[in-house]
């Protein structure tokens, strides 16, 4: 089955369209120019056969010679310009003197011949063969003559159509040919405006099928400001971040098939040489401390997979209070000190605030500072130092932790928010991270309507500051819970 372009439907509707307005234009157009020139033609044989009847025939009845020689010359000279037979009859019907145009039949001896029907007495107009009487359809003006204010005969007028033909057909061509014109230019201008539009249309089609195979690389190359260029660069755009995703999901698919499968090949190896005794007695318990270390791994990787689900899936859970951020900044670092006391690593607090009250989620932010802590004791050499600092500005509190460790480099800054993602020049001695602590906390802090950004510097640290608005009435209380 053959498929029609939307071009072939828009010109084919369009000339369908055309064809009926001009249908309905010549119906419409030939029946009123054909009544409008009847109705003019009528009213000009009225008019003359008034007129003939004032000059000719009334002198003639008036006059004592009766000179039928005049009236006969007078008749031949009206029926040559007028294109019309005439006649002259009687009250009874008896033709007294006619006139008749070229291709009309001679007058008969007396129009009740004809029809009894004839009225000789009431003057009238109509069209037609005249009872049957001419071979073709004539118009008829019968004119009563009164003479001292009684009937003293009746003038017929016969025209022939053919002239009211000539005219109808000259009108009508006036109308139709600039209306022909006008329907070759329109579709013309159709055609061409719809060539420009279906081209880049059809291209655009040609491309999407491209992306559907997997193709993003195909570029549109439509150069325009219309409703077609913007669908193009939409399209481009869309292509361009379906590419990005596809990226991500080989990935993320790459990244959590090997994080998954370190810890799961040790546990399995150890699990194996305890069972067949490769590994003696006393030395399983080293190696089932190991396998419980791994075990731990995994499940805090499956536990960020499933949060990160969740905030896809149905957004944070917040609970929101007014509570102490300096208190809960304090906690977060004391449960760090064996942790930097077994790295040699020195952790400071600074607080600047005045007004130390927050309005968050506690538990929420308490993961946050944790990460960010976690995160720069593991990237921090021995010897150096961590501070975590507080500032108070307008109607925010920024919370900063700036480390001395290696750095990010720069074209890893805008990556460390995606899932799994490990710089390998960041990673350090410690690669047990599951890539998920930075995501999550960016999520956690955009749920809050707040901000988190990074400064760092290969080399000598990396400093990460979020955020959060100061309460109003600097009390801690329960408020409000939002789901994000």
């Amino acid at each position: 089955m053959m498929k029609h372009s939307l071009f072939d439907k828009v010109f084919l509707s369009f000339l369908l369209l055309m064809i009926c307005g001009f249908g309905i234009l010549i119906l419409y157009s030939t029946k009123s120019t054909k009544n409008a020139i009847i109705r003019d033609r009528e009213e000009i044989l009225l008019n003359e056969a008034q007129l003939i009847a004032d000059q000719t025939v009334k002198p003639y009845y008036n006059s004592s010679s009766s000179d039928s020689v005049g009236l006969q010359l007078s008749f031949d000279y009206y029926s040559h310009v007028l294109d019309a037979s005439i006649w002259l009859t009687d009250p009874n019907g008896v033709v007294l003197i006619s006139s008749n145009a070229a291709g009309h039949p001679e007058a008969p001896n007396n129009v009740k011949l004809i029809n009894q029907d004839i009225d000789t007495k009431e003057s009238k107009g109509y069209q037609g063969d005249f009872y049957g009487f001419f071979d073709t359809d004539v118009m008829t003006i019968s004119l009563c003559i009164t003479t001292n204010n009684k009937p003293n005969g009746m003038l017929f007028v016969h025209s022939t159509m053919s002239q009211f033909s000539s005219i109808h057909n000259e009108l009508i061509q006036a109308i139709y040919v600039p209306f022909l014109i006008m329907i070759i230019i329109s579709f013309t201008l159709l055609g061409i405006v719809s060539r420009k539009i279906m081209r880049p249309l059809k291209k655009i089609n040609t491309v999407a099928e491209e992306y559907s195979t997997g193709n993003f690389d195909v570029k549109m190359d439509i150069q325009s400001d219309n409703e077609i260029g913007q669908l193009a660069s939409t399209l481009e755009y869309m292509a361009s971040e379906i590419s990005k995703l596809d990226e991500y999901r080989k990935d993320f698919i790459s990244n959590i098939s090997h994080d998954f499968r370190s810890p799961l090949t040790s546990i399995k190896g150890y699990v194996e040489a305890i069972k067949d005794g490769t590994i003696p007695y006393e030395k399983q318990a080293k190696y089932l401390d190991i396998i419980v270390h791994e075990t731990n791994r995994l499940t805090k990787l499956t536990e960020g997979l499933l949060e990160l689900n969740n905030v896809d899936s149905y957004g944070l859970w917040l609970v929101f209070k007014n509570f102490d951020i300096v208190k809960l900044t304090k906690g977060a670092i004391d449960t760090f000190e064996g942790k930097c006391a077994q790295k040699n690593v020195s952790l400071y607090f600074n607080n600047h605030c005045e007004h130390s009250i927050v309005t968050a989620d506690k538990t929420k932010i308490q993961q946050v500072i944790y990460n960010l802590i976690d995160n720069a004791i593991k990237f921090t050499p021995e010897g150096k130092c961590i501070n975590v600092t507080l500032t108070e500005k307008n109607e925010k509190i920024f919370v900063s932790v700036k480390d001395e460790g290696c750095g990010i480099p720069k074209e890893a800054l805008k990556k460390i928010w995606v899932r799994f993602y490990k710089a390998d020049t960041s990673r350090g001695k410690d690669k047990q991270g599951t890539g998920l602590g930075l995501a999550i906390t960016k999520e956690i802090i955009k749920a809050h309507n707040e901000t988190i950004n990074v400064v760092s510097t290969e080399n000598i640290g990396s400093e990460f500051t979020f955020s959060l608005t100061r309460a109003e009435d600097n009390t801690s209380n329960d408020t409000t819970e939002l789901r994000s």
